[in-house]
This record gives structure tokens, sequence and C-alpha cells, in this order.
């Protein structure tokens, strides 16, 4: 079996994303061009026969209009012929890599819970910032959804008539009223998301610091150290002078601008931040070299907004107990990478005629990306065991890694315990759950 499985490729999607590329270059710019300058032979052919009386010179201008004219729409019409041969290509292309042929299952699981299909798209749409059609998508799932119970109240109501006419059905409207998805708030949050990565992107670091600052007990909370990251980019971004940051030149920028930030704003992290402090403070006396001096990485940018943007958006999400990723986003990348591969090995099992006994696996690996795998494996180096959720690895102080139950074996019979790979002691409740 591991030899068929080798042999199964995936579908070739390489034709299907190089004629996409090229229906996006086929676009219709060039045709609105052509049209606009149709117009301007028309508006300026009107201009030079408006008042004339004489019949001849506006004989003459049409007549001198038309092969442009005629040389123009013939221009459009191939135009249209390129982005109509594209979007044909494209089409062909799509039916290749991905044929119609029904899906190895006997019963779509998801076909009982078009509620949370609906709010999968929906939360997809305010999580890319297209709120009108989140909103739209919404009302309209909120048609279809009364006017569904409105049906199942009518037939209701139908069989629950007797015999004199009356309606004995214990009616409760607020049980038939459906839940629904209420998006304002949502859209009022990821509206305030997407206005600060606006800003990043510009490369102002104000609207971000001061969301971490208003946020910091929740972050910190969460072991993040955003707010810290962005002042320190702040700092570094002062330090460069107005020749790289394009800020105004005065007392706030270049490298007293710098320090006097410092000043006020690194004091807050010192606990938690001392060395990095000190780091920045001692480029100081290399500032008139600093590409030859020790801390030269720490000033290098380059792509530092937008690891930034990255981090922000992945806190901004987990203060609102979200993912970073769109979930739908991810579930049907990985789902168009697994279903070739699934809908090859169900096909060969019905030729052997042999049936797939595993309930919740799948026989085979699918090869998916880093990105996209989230549960890593931790073999405890102790009990060689694999960490579970009842039996997570754990960091002693010395930051070594355990799983919980070696450590609760190792510290049963004292207090303090001796760590197995070094000679550090300490106690049990010292020990943090980590998460790889």
């Amino acid at each position: 079996m591991a030899g068929a499985e080798d042999e199964m490729p995936l579908s070739p999607f390489g034709p299907l994303l190089a004629e996409a590329a090229r229906m996006r270059k086929s676009n219709l710019s060039a045709a609105i061009k052509d049209v606009d300058s149709i117009i301007d032979l028309l508006v300026a052919a009107r201009e030079q026969v408006s008042g004339e009386d004489d019949a001849h010179k506006t004989s003459m201008v049409m007549t001198t209009l038309q092969n442009p004219v005629k040389a123009r729409l013939e221009a459009i019409n191939d135009d249209l012929k390129d982005v109509t041969k594209a979007q044909r290509s494209f089409g062909k292309a799509l039916d290749r890599a991905l044929p119609h042929r029904e899906l190895p299952m006997e019963a779509d699981a998801m076909a009982d819970h078009p509620d949370l299909i609906n709010r999968a798209i929906a939360m997809h749409l305010l999580r890319e910032g297209q709120f009108s059609v989140a909103s739209t998508f919404l009302l309209e799932d909120r048609k279809h959804r009364d006017q569904k119970v409105a049906t199942s109240l009518a037939e209701r109501v139908c069989s629950n008539v007797d015999e004199d006419g009356d309606n004995d059905m214990d009616r409760n409207d607020d049980e038939e009223k459906p839940s629904g998805l209420h998006s304002e708030d949502l859209q009022d949050r990821f509206s305030e998301m997407y206005t600060i990565l606006a800003q990043l992107k510009e490369r102002n670091l104000v609207p971000a610091i001061d969301w971490a600052h208003l946020h910091n007990p929740q972050l910190e909370a969460k072991g993040s150290n955003l707010e810290f990251e962005l002042t320190k980019l702040q700092f570094v971004w002062l330090f460069k002078g107005p020749s790289v940051n394009g800020l105004p030149d005065d007392d706030s920028n270049g490298l007293g601008g710098a320090l006097a930030y410092a000043r006020q704003n690194f004091v807050r992290f010192q606990a938690r931040h001392i060395n990095e402090i000190q780091q920045l403070c001692c480029a100081v006396v290399y500032a008139s070299n600093l590409d030859a001096s020790p801390y030269r990485q720490i000033f290098q940018i380059d792509s530092a907004f937008e690891d930034v943007s990255i981090s922000f958006t992945r806190e901004f999400c987990s203060l609102l107990g979200l993912s970073a990723e769109s979930p739908l986003y991810m579930a049907v990348t990985a789902g168009s990478i697994a279903l070739p591969r699934l809908i090859k090995y169900t096909t060969y099992m019905k030729e052997k005629k042999t049936e797939w006994t595993t309930e919740n696996e799948l026989a085979f690996e699918t090869p998916l990306p880093q990105s996209m795998i989230y549960h890593p494996i931790f073999v405890c180096p102790v009990s060689k065991e694999q960490a579970t959720e009842d039996n997570p690895p754990m960091m002693l102080p010395c930051g070594h890694v355990i799983c919980s139950e070696s450590l609760k074996n190792i510290a049963a019979k004292a207090q303090r315990f001796k760590c197995p790979y070094c000679p550090l002691e300490g106690h049990a409740r010292d020990a943090k759950q980590i998460i790889l």
C-alpha cells in the first residue's frame, strides 16, 4: 500500500496558475483606453463643428473622423478578443485541473450545519476587511432563515389545527427566532485593526503603540511583548534620523529624539527587558559608525515593519479569541491539497475491492506545508512517551522540558527535586506548561 501511495501524483495546478496569471494580464484596461480615445475624438469633432454654418467644413470634419473612430473600434474588438480568449483558456485549465466527478463520500458531514458554514464565511469576510460584502451576506442569510422559519411555522400550524379550527399548538416565538450573526461589533474591531495596519504600512507606529499600551494588561497576561517590540522599533526608527524615516527634522527626531523617547518610554519595560534596553542605549556610542558596531543587527529593520504587522495582527485576533489566520482559508487550502490524493486513493481502493476502515484519520499522510501544522509531537525524554492534552510538556526552572507525568513522579517524594539532565533543583510549582 505504501508503494501505491508514493505513486499518487498531485493534480497539475501549475498550468492553472499560469492561465490565472495570463487572465489577470488580459484585462479591460486597453479596451477602456481605446473607448476613452474615441470619446476624445468625438468631443474634439463636436467642438470643431459647434456653431459652424459651413456644411462643407462640417462634412470634412466628419469624414476625417471616420477612419480614426473605425480604427479604435477595431482595436476595442481585438482587446475584447484577448480577454475572452484568456477567460476561455482559464476555464479549460480549470476543468482539466478539477474535473467534475463525484466526491468519495457517502454523505456531506457539514450538510446538517449550515449555520456554522455561514458563520465561517461571514467571519472570513470580516477578517479580510470585506465589510460591505459581509453585511450583504449576513442580510441574505437572515432573510433565508426567516423564510425557512415562517414556512416551518405554517406547516406546524396546519398540522396542529383541530376540528374546531383552533390552533392547539403551544407557541413559543422566542424558540422560533434564529440566533443570527451580529457582525457590527466585530466589524468595528476589524475596521480598527485594518486602520492601524494601514498606518504600519506607512511606517507610522504611533497608533499601534497606543493600542498596545491600552491593552497591555491583557497582552502581558498572555505573555506578549508586543508593546515593547513596537516601542523598540520606534526608538530605532527615530534613531535612523530624518534622512531615513522622513519625519520632520526637529528635536523629536534623530539621535536626540530617540534618546528622549527612550527616557520617556523604556522605564516601564525595565523589569522584563533590561538587557535589550541596555543594548539599545549602548548603541548610541556607535552612532557615527553603526554598521561596524556589535549592534548593527538590531538596527537592520528591512523586514521589521512587516514582522511587527504580523505580530500585531496575531495579538489583535488573540484578544478577540480568534486565530491569526482565517480558519476558512486554512480549511479550504488544506482541503484542496488533500482532496486530489483522497480521490485517487479512494478510486484505487475501489479497484482493489477493499474498504477504508479508519474512522477518525486518513489512511495516508497529507503533505501540508509547515505553516499548517499546529500539533507538533513532543516525546518526553524521561518516560519516552508522547505528550497529550492530559500529559502536556512542562518546562522546568532550568529550561529543560519533560512531560507532566514524569514531573509528578520525580517530585512525588520531596518538595524539591533535581532536574534529570542538570544539577539544578527546583519546585514543581515553578514548572510551567508550554505549547510547542
